[in-house]
């Protein structure tokens, strides 16, 4: 599917922050409706059929997390993609989140950029049958799920936090993300990151690996014992 064909519902109280996103999700091409409030962002969901809600948590009259849950109880709407939208970080209100009926909870503020990747990742996730088309600048971002990571500029965004990597690093993390499932030996990381011509250690790729666990945890990189290591998504 194109962006054009997906159909983005944003929900906030606040008409800076639906114009803002709004203009940048149009600017990628998504097909987009706005409600201010849970009770109309209900009504416009029945008739739009939106594949994804963007949906902030602190409203009026009826907050996000049972805008959310209003939203689940219709049979036509069971499906559809949530995302919370909130200035709110604390553990115990993405728990609500996610109890709810949530599929991922961005915490503002949100650099457009980071926030478009994670919308398309969320869409791709759902089971679409064709990968989303991106633009030019967008081809040199890889995503998956909350690790974003930015081949050009050599920057990789985890849980919306910018971590810059030293350049080795950066380099087996982008090997590894760039083939998800794929196994790479030790040999083929030797090569493709050092070169043929550098002589290290033999703990040298492990060492790096467990650096990057240590920055964006333990889920993304899976050890092959006696083989090497592969990317998860």
């Amino acid at each position: 599917m194109s962006n054009q064909e997906y159909r983005i519902l944003l929900v906030d109280d606040e008409p800076d922050i639906l114009e803002f996103i709004g203009y940048n999700l149009k600017k990628e091409g998504f097909n987009i409706e706005s409600a201010q409030n849970g009770k109309e962002a209900v009504a416009i969901a029945l008739r739009f059929k939106p594949h994804l809600i963007l949906l902030d948590v602190m409203m009026p009259e009826m907050d996000g997390i049972e805008t959310c849950e209003e939203i689940k109880a219709h049979p036509e709407l069971k499906d559809t993609l949530i995302a919370f939208l909130t200035a709110r970080g604390e553990d115990y209100s993405q728990i609500a989140g996610f109890e709810a009926g949530g599929d991922d909870y961005i915490t503002k503020p949100v650099k457009p950029k980071v926030l478009i990747s994670r919308i398309k990742a969320l869409l791709k996730r759902s089971g679409s049958s064709e990968i989303i088309s991106t633009t030019s600048e967008d081809s040199k971002l890889i995503t998956h799920g909350t690790l974003t990571i930015d081949r050009e500029r050599y920057v990789v965004i985890h849980n919306d936090e910018k971590l810059d990597l030293p350049k080795k690093e950066f380099e087996l993390l982008l090997l590894l993300a760039s083939k998800p499932d794929r196994v790479f030996t030790r040999d083929e990381i030797y090569t493709s990151v050092w070169g043929d011509n550098i002589i290290v250690g033999d703990r040298t790729i492990d060492v790096h690996i467990r650096k990057l666990r240590e920055k964006i945890g333990q889920d993304y990189i899976k050890t092959i014992k006696g083989v090497g290591y592969k990317f998860v998504d």
